[in-house]
Order: C-alpha cells, then structure tokens, then sequence
C-alpha cells in the first residue's frame, strides 16, 4: 500500500524560518531575526562551513556565487630561488632590495634619511572581466611602524587601485582614483572600518598585529560601479574588515578601471630613527569562474611580396615585434598566435618567441588608432636579452605554413609587460634563425587587446 506524504504546512511563522547561526559564538539562535540566516554546507562531523548573507558571505564571491566554479590564475608570484624578475623596481636614496632564499621573499630595506624609498609593481597589469569576480591575495610583512615611514601593499599603480597603508603608526584601508582626472585617495582609518576594525571587539574576535606576517585579500565585482571587500585571511578564515559600495550612492565610476597592477612601497616621508625592512612574499590574481578572452584581435607579418631576409646561419633575427604605446602601457594585450613560412627545399629554420630585450630597428609603426600596439617587421637585429617563452623548429620542404596557436593555460604569460617606473615598454618578439646563409621566410603574429 502506497503511502502519501504531505508537505507540511508552516503554522507558526518560526515553524518556516531557516536556521540560524552566530559566527562568533558558534551557536544556532532559532527566532532571533536580528542575525543573518545561513546556508550550512555539512559534512557525517556536522557544519562545516557557514555562510553569512550579503557582502559578508565570503564563501561565495564577490557577486554572491558560491566559490565553487572553476578559478583561472592570471597571475601569481613567489620566490624560491631568486628574485622571479615579474616586479619593476625603482629605488631612491639608499633603498634596496635583496632576496632571501633562507625565507623565499624579497626583502626591501630604506636607511634613515628622509626621501629613502623602493617601489615594487608587477610589469603587468590583470585582467578584470565585468561580471566576474576579481580575487586578489597577498602576503607581506610591513617593518616595525615609526614616525616618518609609510608603507604600502595592495592592487594599484600611481592613478588608481585600491591598498593597505600604515604611514607611522595610522592604519588604513586606501582606494585611489583619477575619475576626476586628478589622483585622490580616500583613506578609511582601520577604527572606521565598517564589518571588523580587527581590535578584537569585531564578528571574528581577532586583533591584527602588523608585526607579524599577514596574508590580505581583496574581491571586485567592478563593473564601474560595484563593491569592494577587503579583509585578512587568519587561521584559515576569510575576515571581511570593510566593504566599498559605489551602486545608487556615486554619479560615475569609482576608479578609472579595476585592470591594475600589485605593488609594494616603503618610504620614509622624513628622517626616521633607523633603518627599515619590510617583506614582500607571494601574490595571485585570480579569475573567479574562468576567464573568456573578448577582445579586439589584430596581427601584423612580413609582405607577401618581400620576404625576410636571414642573412646568417645561426643569427637569431627579429622578423616581426610588437610592443605596447606610449601612454597605453597599461593596456592589456595577449599573443594568440603566430605563424612561420620558410622559402626554400629542405631549409631548417629554429624560431623563438621573446619577451624583452632591444630591437634595433628603422621604426616602430601603429597597428590602429584604436590599437593599443606598435609593431615594426623592419628589425635587423636583437640583442639577445629578454626572455625565451616558447621555441621551436621547422623544415621548409613541406612549402607549408604551420601556424601555432598558444593554449588558453598560458594566454597570459604571453601578454605585452611594461617597466611603469623606467617608461619602458618590452618589445615581444618572433625571432627566427635559419641553418645556412641567405635564407627567407615569412612570418606574422596575431595578438588581442582586452582593454578597448
């Protein structure tokens, strides 16, 4: 005999309501609507995760998706056995910086004298795709705090972006921008900080110590107009210590774009009472929920009617590079693919892909008004410095053009890097060199602009 179940009707209001736990208490409080209600994700040992509602529920991301989706790292960073050279540098007075393989950092010392000062930034700057959150994580260590010394770690550059700021013993949390066409930072004291001052009477309990080494993280849902979270990572929890929010309360964009780079600073604003030394260890910029490559595509290659002349067996030549514009070096631009036709029976040809070095070239051409790229197919030379990223070989006698397309993996390795301190724009470049004296080839590269 069947039997018939009947969803049982809510005759009281508390009969339907969700359960309901306190994070700092770990206690289930049943008819308290004061407290937000939960999502529990359990396991055969009971809850084993909790979610807050809203911007505080930092087990989903900044869009409110659970972090179950598949992450694409655009970046990440550490330092076992040398400095990883993904960081320009500028230094000033006796700054300096040093790696420590015994601890697999860099270590950044400024002396005692007033303008002492090293800056550290990414040579790229990480893609932000509107609708998808942005996770930024960072771990540091700031000097003991003094008067006169500020120090600073986050994602931004000299226009916008957002970071951390102890300057003398003031801590805060700082977003930068240029929407008004002037740079402004709006500091929010660490007592102001709107979810968790972390002074131990916050939700989590915890009182941060910036003498100790600390892993921070920040979330994006940009879009012009979306929020902010930052917060610190401890003990294996995500604390959030303030939320930005722009939608319905600003008339325009909060920073000029979320597309930034991570950067490091130590200064003395004045004469300090001795020297200082903070850490810079590891960083990533992740992705939430993979990442779609929508750009604008070009390419550029050698005539059809005047092929490269490799005058020398041997000798690496720079068929075709590219570089991004003056006053466009932070526009984020990825090879995609590249292609290599020798002319010829039976030549062998060795190609390189490099990032770096100097291009001895007539000129530097604009591959669009709305391109954020120059290119030059007039190279006669390469210095040899710079970066090997991919290599291979070919045979002319199968009078083909095999054309070799980069794996989604690695599309970002293959993005155009900036020097932002020095001005300088690294040249990518296709070098090829063949086996014997006075061969040809044809050759061409195809790239996207993300930022358009």
């Amino acid at each position: 005999m069947k039997r018939l179940l009947r969803k049982k009707r809510c005759v009281r209001e508390w009969d339907c309501k969700m359960a309901q736990f306190r994070t700092d208490t770990s206690e289930f409080l049943p008819g308290n609507k004061t407290i937000y209600e939960v999502v529990m994700v359990a396991g055969q040992a009971g809850p084993s995760t909790y979610v807050n509602a809203g911007n505080l529920n930092t087990s989903s991301d900044s869009f409110g998706r659970m972090r179950v989706s598949q992450p694409l790292t655009l970046f990440d960073s550490s330092h076992r056995y040398a400095d990883n050279g993904l960081f320009a540098e500028d230094t000033t007075g006796t700054a300096s910086s040093t790696f420590n393989g015994d601890e697999g950092l860099i270590e950044l010392d400024v002396g005692s004298s007033s303008g002492d000062e090293i800056l550290r930034e990414s040579n790229k700057t990480f893609s932000y795709q509107p609708g998808k959150s942005l996770l930024v994580l960072s771990t540091f260590l700031f000097a003991t705090s003094k008067t006169n010394l500020r120090q600073r770690v986050g994602y931004f550059g000299s226009e916008n972006g957002i970071f951390l700021e102890q300057d003398d013993s003031d801590v805060s949390v700082v977003l930068r921008s240029k929407v008004t066409g002037s740079v402004v930072d709006t500091k929010i004291a660490k007592a102001n900080w709107n979810v968790d001052p972390l002074d131990g009477t916050g939700p989590s309990g915890v009182t941060l110590d910036l003498t100790k080494v600390q892993l921070m993280w920040f979330d994006f849902e940009w879009l012009g107009a979306g929020s902010v979270r930052f917060g610190f990572v401890v003990n294996g929890q995500f604390i959030v210590c303030h939320v930005l929010h722009h939608a319905n309360e600003i008339d325009s964009t909060y920073t000029t774009t979320a597309s930034l780079p991570l950067r490091q600073e130590i200064t003395n604003t004045g004469a300090t009472s001795g020297a200082s030394k903070a850490k810079q260890i590891c960083s990533s910029v992740i992705a939430e929920g993979g990442y779609e490559l929508r750009g604008r595509q070009h390419a550029v290659g050698t005539p059809i009617t005047d092929a490269y002349d490799l005058t020398t067996a041997g000798t690496y030549y720079p068929v075709v590079s590219i570089r991004l514009k003056s006053g466009r070096e932070d526009a984020i631009v990825i090879l995609t693919a590249l292609s290599l036709l020798g002319v010829g029976n039976g030549v062998n040809f060795s190609w390189r892909v490099v990032a770096g070095g100097t291009v001895t070239t007539a000129s530097w051409t604009s591959a669009g008004a709305d391109s954020s790229v120059e290119y030059t197919i007039s190279g006669t030379a390469h210095d040899g410095g710079g970066r090997v990223l991919a290599q291979g070989y070919l045979n002319s006698s199968n009078q083909g053009s095999p054309t070799m397309n980069i794996l989604k993996e690695a599309l970002f390795k293959f993005q155009l890097e900036r020097d932002s301190f020095a001005g300088v724009r690294e040249p990518l470049s296709f070098l090829i060199a063949p086996a014997t004296d006075a061969e040809d080839v044809f050759a061409s590269l195809d790239w996207e602009e993300v930022t358009r």
